[in-house]
């Protein structure tokens, strides 16, 4: 237990520390122990801001929806490029969309909401307070029914198999 308190995220202090000398570029004893003390802190001062534990299954199904985000990515930056050199009846309709969730672990959530705002076009707006669904902005919607499905297979359901595979759901 002592261990665990002192090293409550041993890899985000690895993490940090290594952040931090290479960010320095200074490799001096004195940055060593200031890399050290950073990324033992940092951790431990911050482990009430973290509502659960992660726990990681699946890292393929995490490395697939990593390249999958990439590529919507790269497809949703073409759609709005399309969409704002838009004229007449071509102009988008953006509109707002009520995703229901199935996922339910906050740092998957948290996931979720991180890749709805790296994808051009969609937005994370607002989640329901008993987390059963979400509000989505899109830029171009073409068919609601369509777009919802897509979030949740190409995004919840890699999610619940990476952070709640295995365990029942609050």
């Amino acid at each position: 237990m002592l261990v665990k308190r002192l090293f409550p995220a041993p890899l985000l202090s690895i993490a940090l520390a290594a952040l931090w000398l290479v960010l320095n570029r200074s490799y001096t004893p004195g940055d060593w122990l200031l890399a050290i003390v950073l990324g033992l802190a940092a951790p431990a001062l911050t482990r009430s801001l973290r509502p659960t534990p992660v726990v990681f299954r699946k890292p393929w199904v995490a490395i697939k929806l990593f390249f999958t985000v990439g590529s919507d990515v790269i497809g949703s930056n073409v759609r709005v490029l399309r969409g704002t050199l838009a004229s007449g009846e071509k102009l988008p309709t953006g509109t707002f969309i009520v995703v229901p969730l199935d996922l339910h672990d906050p740092n998957g959530l948290a996931v979720l909401a991180a890749i709805m705002c790296v994808i051009p076009g969609t937005i994370w707006s607002e989640m329901a307070l008993d987390r059963s669904a979400l509000l989505v902005h899109v830029f171009d919607l073409e068919d609601e029914k369509a777009e919802i499905a897509m979030i949740k297979s190409r995004y919840e359901r890699p999610l619940i198999e990476i952070f709640q595979a295995g365990r029942s759901t609050p």
